[in-house]
Formats: structure tokens, C-alpha cells, sequence
């Protein structure tokens, strides 16, 4: 559990984790995708893994492992005016909740912290749910936090999905 003991000091970075992970739902519903990159550490990891539990992305299969690099490609592909793709009006909405500070190292600037999401997105005259936890490993910054890790467990990771997703959730 989070060491939210009531102090000023926890309560002070319990309240800018939130801002950040809401700021983040924010650019993604907005399509804002360099924006969204610009959140991430030149080594942060974006990583949605294909079973429950599993306890690495590295040599096996994931929905998502990708690097700053791989995320930078996929925004030039997604945002490519050939991406027939995208071309059906994609549009999601991001509820953040539940948002717990599993650990704080200040000796290493970073907080790790765990929160519930929930995720429409509508393309192609259908609606998609996903639903699941997040797990950040935050860096702190003179600019404020940057992400080292996204982990993304979704509900329902072993459900069918009609289409791959395009975007991130």
C-alpha cells in the first residue's frame, strides 16, 4: 500500500499523480499524440501484456511492448493520410479512477502507482468497452512526471476483439 500517511507532502503528490494520469486520458481522447509521446522518458515503455499475470514483456507474446521508437512509428503510421484505418472518425473517452500510490522512491524520483480505467472507443458505427488497471512508474522531473512504464491490464485480455486497436488505451 501507498504511504499516504495524511501529510501535506503525500497528499501533495497524491494530487499531481491524478492530474497526470487525468492530463494523459485528456490528450489521448483529443488525438493529441505527440503530446501523448512527450509524456513518456526517452527510455519509457508503453506495455499491455497478453495473459493475466504475466511478469514481463521481454521474449514473449504482449498486445502492445513498445518503446518510445515503436510509439513514435505508430503515431506516423496512424496519423499517415493514407491510414485508411483511422479514416472512419475513431473517438474514444477515458475514465481514470482508483488511483493508489503503491510506492514512492525518492531516492530514485520515482512513484509507482496503480489506478482503474475504463475506455470507449467508437469507429466504424460500433462501440468497443475496455476496462482494466493501469500500473505507471512515474519519474519525477523539473517539468513534472514522465512516464517510465505503462502497464495495461486489461479485464477481458484473453476476449476476442473484432479489429486490432489502433491506438492506445
Amino acid at each position: 500500500m501507498g504511504n499516504n500517511n495524511g501529510s501535506n507532502s503525500s497528499n501533495d503528490i497524491q494530487r499531481k499523480v491524478e492530474k497526470f494520469l487525468y492530463f494523459q486520458a485528456e490528450v489521448l481522447d483529443e488525438r493529441r499524440w505527440e503530446e501523448w509521446l512527450d509524456l513518456f522518458t526517452d527510455d519509457g515503455v508503453y506495455w499491455m501484456p497478453a495473459s493475466k499475470g504475466q511478469e514481463s514483456g521481454e521474449g514473449q507474446p504482449n498486445i502492445f511492448y513498445e518503446d518510445y521508437h515503436l510509439m513514435n512509428m505508430r503515431i506516423r503510421r496512424v496519423e499517415h493520410p493514407y491510414a485508411h484505418s483511422q479514416a472512419a472518425g475513431h473517438r474514444t473517452s477515458h475514465v481514470v479512477s482508483n488511483v493508489i500510490i503503491q510506492n514512492e522512491d525518492l531516492g530514485k524520483g520515482e512513484v509507482v502507482v496503480s489506478s482503474r480505467f475504463h475506455m470507449v472507443e467508437y469507429r466504424l458505427d460500433d462501440q468497443r468497452y475496455f476496462g482494466g488497471k493501469y500500473t505507471h512508474t512515474l519519474k519525477t522531473t523539473g517539468a513534472g512526471f514522465k512516464i517510465k512504464l505503462q502497464r495495461v491490464d486489461l479485464v477481458n485480455v484473453e476476449g476476442p476483439f473484432d479489429y486490432v486497436m489502433q491506438v492506445w488505451l
